[in-house]
């Protein structure tokens, strides 16, 4: 099956709730593979970015374009990280609806380091 950015997002935007459920890498892994991408679970967030590589993801800099898959590293106080994949008009999907690709004004304040990643 080939990659569908379409489906990915889709498949997010259908699934997310309306807060958090703290189970962003359980979701977007999902989405990923609904997607078409073989795609292993890892158990935390931060830890994503090896099997996105592994499943035909790269990674990029600039913008994020649609079907993209943030892998952002810990806060204090969220030792797992976060993830979530872009759906192409400035809203962000993981285990919810976000506003903007880090989760609150904690984690924007923190600005922890990411990865873009997206699928060749």
């Amino acid at each position: 099956m080939s990659w569908n950015k379409d489906a990915a997002v889709n498949y997010a935007r259908n699934h997310a709730g309306s807060a958090s459920q703290h189970r962003c890498a359980h979701f977007v892994s999902n989405a990923v593979r609904a997607g078409g991408a073989r795609l292993i679970n890892t158990n935390y967030a931060k830890d994503m970015a090896f099997n996105l590589r592994a499943a035909g993801f790269r990674a990029v800099y600039g913008a994020p374009m649609k079907g993209d898959v943030a892998v952002i590293q810990p806060i204090a106080g969220h030792p797992a990280g976060h993830a979530c994949i872009y759906g192409g008009d400035g809203t962000w999907y993981s285990d919810y609806k976000q506003n903007s690709m880090y989760l609150g004004n904690n984690w924007a304040s923190a600005a922890p380091s990411y990865q873009l990643f997206r699928h060749n």
